[in-house]
């Protein structure tokens, strides 16, 4: 069992996941984590989302509790998330991002559909969750929240200079790790912030052209041409002027696909993913010293035409984080296992440079699934 705070923290087996705005399904993975290193990773499983269940899903993005079709998500939500961690043996903690369907940091405020308390009654688990929300409450963005983790796993693959985690999701984010700070809320160690749209337009351009979930591998960018002056109108966006850190919605950035409506299907694609692209670029100008590298995580790292992309525009190796020994399919999960330890133990989870929150503290809710645990 953890620990109470103040004592010498043992590492635990912790149970992470994720199920991001792409819509593809549910990471959830297991990490040996005494909340400031990472002494190993475990066992990993995907379940994915039926089509059906991507469509629930789909239509209730942008909705916030009790509006419509938002019950019948949670309903997919809970039953995947219980469905794939029920799998999991000899886990101590669990950590439950739940499924974002609206983020305003500055609005009504950041929306995970998923029922923690729940679920820890289903595994018999304590399961940390919601841990967005302490941060918006306390003037941050409330994203991105992996930051943490990659300091961690900075030290993990024995870095010693700068270099960049670059997550492309749904939505891109970056984050510099300095790793020779002592600890990730130290000043100087990270900085943290969206970049912009990454896989969500593209995703959505060949749903709504072809039918499919995604560009598998780039192959119908690969066809066409990026057609410069959609890919200026996007850059004039205000977002791309504004001081990291920095967040977005999932669908922030929906006239994308407008941009290019009356583009052939191959020369959508190559904007939409030159774009996506050139929001990485601009935000690379924010970072404090140029990295030694940027690893690449989610799934625009498959996508050879974004990677080439932003490689020939950078001067350091543009590469998925799998050449570091990391699981760049698992890494976000990972995360909020690592950040459930941390939780748990009364430890900070963001800070000022990572999402802007007014001093470095510790979100989340702790939900017990058998009386006297945690």
């Amino acid at each position: 069992m953890l620990k109470p705070k103040g004592k010498p923290q043992a590492p635990v087996r912790a149970l992470g996941t994720m199920s991001g705005t792409s819509l593809d399904g549910v990471d959830v993975a297991v990490v040996e984590s005494d909340g400031e290193r990472i002494f190993g990773f475990g066992e990993t499983a995907y379940r994915e989302y039926t089509n059906e269940e991507r469509e629930v899903l789909r239509r209730a993005l942008g909705r916030w509790p009790g509006e419509p079709g938002v019950a019948e998500a949670a309903e997919v939500v809970q039953r995947a998330h219980t469905e794939v961690m029920s799998r999991f043996r000899d886990v101590e903690i669990a950590g439950f991002h739940g499924q974002t369907l609206a983020h305003e940091p500055r609005g009504r405020g950041t929306h995970q559909l998923g029922d923690g308390a729940a679920l820890a009654r289903a595994l018999g688990l304590p399961v940390v969750w919601d841990f967005r929300s302490a941060d918006v409450r306390f003037g941050g963005e409330g994203a991105p929240l992996a930051p943490f983790f990659h300091f961690a796993c900075a030290k993990w693959i024995g870095a010693r200079e700068p270099l960049c985690f670059l997550n492309l999701g749904g939505v891109g984010n970056l984050t510099y790790v300095d790793p020779s700070q002592p600890a990730p809320e130290s000043e100087g160690a990270l900085l943290a912030f969206d970049t912009g749209p990454a896989n969500a337009p593209i995703n959505d351009l060949m749903q709504e052209r072809r039918g499919e979930a995604c560009d598998r591998d780039g192959a119908l960018a690969a066809k066409g041409d990026v057609v410069e002056g959609a890919l200026e109108l996007f850059l004039d966006d205000p977002f791309f002027s504004r001081m990291p850190p920095k967040s977005l919605d999932r669908n922030a950035f929906a006239e994308m696909v407008g941009l290019v409506r009356e583009l052939s299907d191959a020369d959508a694609a190559a904007t939409l993913t030159g774009m996506s692209a050139a929001a990485v670029l601009r935000g690379m100008e924010h970072c404090p010293k140029p990295p030694e590298r940027v690893l690449v995580t989610g799934g625009g790292r498959k996508n050879p035409v974004l990677m080439e992309m932003m490689a020939v525009a950078l001067d350091c190796p543009v590469v998925p984080v799998e050449e570091a020994g990391l699981d760049g399919d698992m890494l976000e999960a990972q995360a909020f296992a690592h950040l459930a330890v941390r939780v748990a133990r009364g430890m900070a989870t963001s800070c000022p440079s990572t999402t802007g929150v007014r001093g470095a503290i510790g979100g989340g809710e702790i939900s017990r699934g058998v009386a006297g645990q945690v």
